[in-house]
């Protein structure tokens, strides 16, 4: 796979996949542009390039319909915003309009195509849709890392019929740093895997487990891990099916002779409000018709000495249920500790992320990614569509 640096794109029409998929409030105000800004280097190379650029990208699930709060018009304004320089929106992602824009484009000069996916073709990978899309390019650069793990017109079906391919420089930070942490890692390496269920997050617990020196368990997740250790947990979110998995992997960590940390203690409630009465508990003492919503202070203290010693930690997934404030304090102190770590970390997008930058502890994080989906499939041991498609484009 070629590299945006390795490749000549002076003068040059270079087609971009971008993932600009950033939240919008109410009045169609971005409120976290990092996605766009994570791109800012491999747009700014292009525009010394001389490139003629002409990006792409999606906003949402418009489902194949055109739905104008999902246009990317507050896209196109923060990206002039950011680059100092008016950026076009197109009023669609292919179509006439855009063959003209297309056609007019000079040398380090940009534009921007509307919503890839008010076309079901997009997300259909539809090859007639790729191959429109791919008349524009004589260079095709793909740097949405959080689109990676889709298998779409625009980041697979497109690479079929473009000259020249390549990722952009997120693409190859994401991976670089990925790869580090997964074939080479300094150690002892921790994993930290939270959020609500076993099944979403199991495929990367497999595949971490014969890795990692330790494993931290926290969320919503280690109440069946709990419950296949023989305690009670109430009314805690638990997936009785995957209790005989949950014991296979514990069964796997001895094997491997990794160290496997659950919660011994947690924040119970009676129902998941904000306005629930609370208590913190040992794992011993669950009441059977509560529910624990957050890990407790003593197992805040037990994975924070866990990490101590850490040289490289991943976490994916929060310790609880961290958008009420009674339920917080697990997953920021968790945050903190990371934070505060010598080890290399790596934080996978979602929930995660968010939880980071409302401790406050984002800055103090080695690497934060920009793709949750794409950064799970990565710990799961799967090649992303994306990047497959880039690497046999070509070839």
């Amino acid at each position: 796979m070629k590299y945006i640096d390795e490749i000549d794109i002076k003068g040059k029409r270079v087609l971009f996949r971008f993932d600009f998929n950033v939240p919008l409030d109410s009045s169609q105000n971005i409120t976290d542009d990092t996605r766009i800004r994570a791109v800012l280097p491999t747009i700014n190379y292009a525009l010394d390039e001389g490139a003629r650029i002409i990006m792409m990208a999606h906003l949402g699930r418009p489902k194949g319909k055109l739905m104008p709060e999902m246009s990317l018009a507050p896209v196109a304004r923060r990206l002039s915003r950011l680059l100092g320089k008016q950026i076009p929106l197109a009023g669609d992602c292919l179509g006439p309009e855009v063959d003209r824009m297309v056609g007019e484009l000079q040398p380090g000069c940009l534009i921007l195509l509307e919503n890839l996916r008010f076309h079901p073709e997009e997300t259909a990978n539809d090859d007639a849709f790729a191959k429109r899309l791919a008349a524009y390019a004589d260079v095709y650069i793909d740097d949405a890392f959080g689109n990676a793990h889709r298998s779409h017109a625009s980041n697979v079906g497109i690479t079929r019929h473009v000259p020249v391919c390549g990722a952009g420089f997120l693409i190859k930070k994401e991976l670089n740093y990925f790869r580090r942490a997964l074939e080479k890692p300094a150690r002892p390496f921790v994993a930290i895997i939270g959020g609500s269920k076993v099944s979403g997050k199991l495929e990367a617990m497999v595949n971490l487990i014969k890795k990692v020196d330790k494993m931290i368990i926290g969320g919503g997740m280690a109440f069946t891990f709990l419950k296949a250790q023989g305690y009670e947990v109430g009314k805690s979110i638990v997936e009785d099916d995957l209790i005989p998995t949950a014991q296979d992997v514990l069964q796997t960590a001895r094997e491997h002779g990794v160290k496997f940390y659950l919660p011994i203690d947690c924040v119970i409630a009676e129902a998941m409000t904000a306005e629930a009465e609370t208590k913190i508990v040992p794992v011993q003492e669950m009441n059977a018709h509560w529910m624990g919503l957050d890990i407790g202070p003593a197992t805040i203290t037990l994975f924070t000495e866990a990490l101590g010693n850490a040289k490289t930690v991943i976490w994916n997934g929060p310790m609880g249920v961290f958008e009420i404030d009674a339920f917080s304090r697990g997953t920021y102190a968790l945050a903190h500790s990371v934070g505060n770590s010598y080890a290399l970390t790596i934080v996978g997008g979602g929930d995660t992320d968010v939880a980071i930058h409302r401790a406050g502890e984002s800055d103090k994080i080695g690497y934060i990614s920009t793709g949750g989906g794409a950064s799970l499939e990565l710990l799961e041991g799967k090649v992303l569509p994306g990047i497959e498609a880039l690497e046999r484009c070509g070839s």
